[in-house]
């Protein structure tokens, strides 16, 4: 009897830990995606930002 509770926990914590890995590497994923977005946003930003004070336009 007590070999299968053994045999339980020893399996239960064994996938805990792989769903702790899954979680650590979705977080860090979703991190790294965000951040990127916002150095992609902040750059079109400025891009957007240089053209209009250029005093460039797009009229014939």
């Amino acid at each position: 009897m007590m070999t299968n509770l053994v045999l339980f926990l020893n399996s239960f914590l064994s996938y805990l830990l792989l769903v702790a890995v899954f979680v650590l590497v979705i977080g860090v994923a979703v991190f790294l995606g965000i951040r990127l977005r916002m150095r992609a946003n902040t750059k079109e930003a400025a891009i957007a930002a240089e053209n209009t004070n250029s005093g460039a336009t797009n009229e014939i």
